[in-house]
């Protein structure tokens, strides 16, 4: 559905983009993950037909981006960083004027719009201008601009940057709703994102490919995957019953969320005998789980070259 091959852009010595090659198949939602300036939106624009590549060639739906324009861009709904548009224009309008551009007849058109607006939840601001409207309501316009010519193909790059917690979780769960009928490559730095809406992640540095996994092969890789952690009242006191335990090769603190993780030595520690020494101890615990790892610890190791792709 989305395929690029051997893509390259260079701006004069500088390669943005280095090679890069990777399909998307049909009903996968592929998460297309980087640090900042490692390429992604350069990548992307190439893909949606907004950039010519300096190599190379991409295809969606079959169709060369380059030498099959037109058709590439009707079979693909393209959401830009930051879902642009015309600011003084109503949401109505907007999309109206969107089909226009699109060469839609008037039935689809009018068929589409009703369809879009329903599915996206815009009927409370269709007559209000575009600039007035919250972060969340934008994205939603933008989504809806990417869909209303019903495409079997999307990218979308960012789509939530910037949204609140809740607007994120309305914007990823419309995601999830195009997914179910379309194919999704989704450009993201959140990488919670990728547990809750990708099948597959690619990531990406310095204009190079460097991993294609789905999340939970990414999540094996995670020191964190298979530790147990646990809430303690007296993290000293725990570290002191845990470190001596036969298996056990640490036992760590972590600050941020107050936990602490017990690491084993070629099996995840076993929680029966972890409780029982707590109690027999007099350590106090709460919360015992096994963990099934980070994404964004496996992310920073990957892309600082700490791992091998």
């Amino acid at each position: 559905m989305i395929e690029a091959q051997s893509l390259r852009k260079n701006y004069g010595p500088l390669a943005a983009v280095d090679g890069i090659s990777f399909k998307v198949e049909p009903g996968e939602v592929l998460g297309f993950l980087g640090p900042n300036g490692a390429g992604k939106s350069t990548t992307m624009k190439m893909i949606a037909g907004f950039l010519t590549p300096s190599g190379g060639t991409a295809r969606v739906c079959g169709h060369d981006v380059q030498s099959q324009s037109l058709a590439a861009r009707r079979a693909l709904g393209y959401l830009p960083e930051g879902a642009p548009a015309y600011g003084e224009m109503t949401v109505a309008g907007f999309l109206e004027f969107i089909g226009r551009v699109r060469s839609m007849d008037a039935a689809t058109l009018k068929q589409r719009k009703a369809t879009v607006f329903d599915r996206l939840g815009l009927g409370p601001v269709l007559t209000q201008d575009i600039d007035t409207l919250s972060k969340g309501y934008r994205r939603r316009v933008g989504l809806a601009a990417a869909i209303l010519h019903d495409p079997p193909a999307l990218v979308l790059d960012e789509p939530t940057d910037g949204l609140d917690p809740n607007q994120k979780h309305e914007v990823r769960g419309l995601i999830r709703e195009l997914a179910r009928e379309r194919t999704v490559l989704l450009s993201t730095h959140i990488l919670e994102e990728v547990e809750a809406v990708c099948t597959r992640a690619v990531i990406i540095a310095r204009g190079k490919l460097l991993v294609d996994a789905t999340p939970a092969e990414l999540l094996a890789q995670s020191r964190y995957h298979n530790a147990m952690s646990m809430v303690v009242t007296d993290s000293i006191a725990a570290r002191a019953a845990l470190e001596g335990m036969s298996g056990i090769s640490g036992v760590e603190l972590d600050a941020f969320d107050g936990r602490i993780y017990i690491f084993a030595q070629g099996r995840r520690p076993q929680p029966d005998a972890l409780a029982d020494r707590l109690r027999q101890r007099q350590v106090v615990y709460s919360d015992l789980r096994i963990e099934h790892g980070r994404i964004d610890e496996v992310f920073r190791r990957i892309t600082a070259g700490e791992v091998s792709p």
